[in-house]
């Protein structure tokens, strides 16, 4: 299995992501490039709903808003 391939999610097989930004757009776009590349994704669009996803889900990677407010 070759990860530079198009289409692997790579050697250890699809990665549980989460993405975590207030921009929904962006969310639903990075969600549909990931999904694409098999990995599962999981998302949240403000720091408390986040925070709570990535407590319950132990996601192998996040991409996150650095700048994202606190709301609820």
């Amino acid at each position: 299995m070759n990860p530079s391939d198009p289409g692997e999610a790579g050697a250890y097989g699809p990665a549980r992501i989460l993405v975590v930004d207030d921009d929904r757009d962006l969310v639903e776009i990075l969600r549909l490039l990931l999904e694409r590349e098999g990995h599962h994704v999981i998302s949240a669009y403000n720091a408390v709903d986040g925070l709570a996803l990535a407590e319950a889900a132990r996601p192998d990677l996040l991409i996150l808003d650095v700048l994202l407010p606190a709301g609820t």
